[in-house]
């Protein structure tokens, strides 16, 4: 047989494989159905990373101010109209006017972003130990921090004049971090409406003025019904961002819309514009994962609100201030260092070491810990904010071995001892949530033989570690120098069997 016959079974055998995989590749990952998404892998940059930053931060952060002082001060752009009574006089005696002659639209031009540097949150945020960076593309207010083709109202057109989303994405990703442009304009309908969550509302009488008298103004505030037109924009923005600066993680704000107006759109009940809506919903995080497949982008969305956007598995379960009491599949808790994700100025915030211990608490749930900041309008950071960024990162670099790349043990916490629990590979964690000045037992370990434990030692302290294993568990004799951490004290406990 000649050589080209020996050789013509290997090549077709070859060009089969290569049809096969080239078919494959052409096919896919999802199907469309919120069964096939349930499936999607937890991505390990997400699963390991454990912290993130998260940014609020538009034209809301000019006006730096809300009725007590307290609370959600990106929501102040609706609350000018909703609370007219009380907003009205702050208007007036800051700008001089008041709606409809002032309005939000109005404040857009003093958001102008002069003194920041994106290389420099950049680094602040991979030297404090983040993984990930989430950066308000749009919030509920209608306004696009991107380069947007699909309205004019967008960071490059005004204020800032610049793509705030797309120079931030550069300068994390030379960090090394993931990057997630947020969406959050499920809510925009209700926004600047007499009705906040209706699957038909009208705009506020002053509002409605606003636009007769200027009529670009109605691509800000509106539109104000969730119809097709609503619908279809709404994916169409997320797209923009996906295309223009390919994110690694679709993260977007809870529908109240699901839930009322006469929807239950888990149970199956809706009206037609929200079931559209739905519909054009899971096409798009269809289409995020499998672009993201199509390139061997790892990537993943987050499934938020009280009452969950989607399926179980669809992402990550995530909701504000989140404390989960019980270890559950993967979830994030974006947590705020005050009362406010925008720039509030005053805001009271928590102290240093109440920020560690819930960032330790989420973790040993099996959380993340998605920290958020609202910078000023000009970009500058707020100091309270940055202290407590810098404390977090002083303790992860002591204690990051017992932070990242771990997972949650048998269980998470020993209220007893103040402890709480985290493993990775054959090693187990124990936190110190209190000064460990006294001996303590793990209680837990109870069965453990001598055999068992390898080494124990106290992270951040080159002293010599104490302990014995008793009847009722690993029992630990603190050293009296316990180094350079503060706060919270990880014991690192190597054993022979995998945790």
């Amino acid at each position: 047989m000649s050589q080209t016959f020996k050789t013509l079974p290997l090549l077709l055998l070859a060009f089969a494989c290569f049809q096969a995989n080239k078919t494959s590749a052409a096919e896919p990952r999802y199907d469309g159905s919120w069964k096939s998404l349930q499936q999607m892998p937890v991505p390990a940059w997400f699963n390991d990373g454990k912290i993130g930053i998260f940014i609020h931060w538009g034209p809301y952060s000019a006006i730096g101010y809300r009725k007590g002082g307290r609370g959600y001060a990106e929501h102040v752009p609706k609350m000018l109209y909703e609370d007219s009574a009380h907003y009205y006089p702050f208007m007036k005696q800051r700008w001089g006017m008041t709606p409809p002659e002032f309005g939000y639209k109005d404040i857009i031009p003093e958001f102008k972003a002069e003194n920041w540097e994106p290389d420099e949150w950049a680094k602040l945020f991979a030297d404090v130990g983040a993984k990930y960076v989430v950066l308000t593309a749009e919030h509920h207010d209608g306004w696009a921090n991107w380069d947007s083709d699909l309205t004019p109202w967008n960071a490059v057109d005004m204020g800032p004049k610049r793509d705030l989303v797309g120079d931030l994405g550069t300068a994390v990703r030379k960090q090394g971090l993931k990057y997630a442009p947020s969406y959050h304009r499920e809510r925009h309908t209700g926004f600047f409406a007499k009705t906040k969550y209706a699957v038909h509302s009208q705009p506020r009488p002053d509002i409605a003025e606003e636009i007769r008298r200027n009529p670009m103004a109605a691509s800000l505030y509106g539109p104000f019904n969730y119809d097709k037109a609503f619908v279809d924009d709404y994916v169409a923005r997320w797209k923009e961002i996906q295309d223009k600066y390919q994110p690694d993680f679709l993260w977007v704000d809870d529908f109240p819309i699901y839930t009322r107006d006469g929807n239950q759109v888990r149970k199956g009940r809706m009206k037609p514009e929200i079931k559209y809506f739905d519909d054009r919903v899971r096409g798009m995080i269809t289409d995020f994962m499998n672009n993201a497949a199509a390139n061997g982008q790892e990537v993943y969305c987050n499934n938020k609100g009280a009452n969950r956007n989607w399926p179980d598995g669809v992402g990550c379960f995530e909701k504000d201030n989140l404390k989960l009491k019980a270890i559950g599949p993967k979830w994030q808790s974006c947590t705020t260092f005050g009362t406010s994700f925008g720039y509030l100025q005053g805001d009271k915030y928590k102290t240093v070491e109440s920020v560690i211990h819930e960032m330790i608490e989420v973790v040993s749930r099996n959380g993340n810990f998605l920290i958020n900041i609202g910078p000023e309008a000009d970009g500058t950071l707020v100091p309270e904010q940055v202290q407590r960024l810098r404390a977090m990162g002083d303790w992860l670099k002591i204690n990051g071995d017992a932070i990242y790349g771990t997972h949650f043990w048998k269980v998470n916490e020993q209220k007893n001892e103040h402890l709480a629990f985290t493993a990775k590979n054959k090693t187990l964690y124990a936190i110190k949530i209190n000064k460990p000045i006294a001996p303590f037992t793990i209680e837990p370990t109870s069965g453990w033989q001598e055999t068992d434990v390898k080494s124990v030692r106290l992270l951040g302290s080159e002293s010599i570690v104490d302990w014995t294993i008793e009847p009722n568990g690993l029992y630990i004799k603190p050293p009296s120098d316990l180094g350079k951490s503060h706060h919270a004290w990880s014991f690192e406990i190597v054993t022979n069997d995998q945790q």
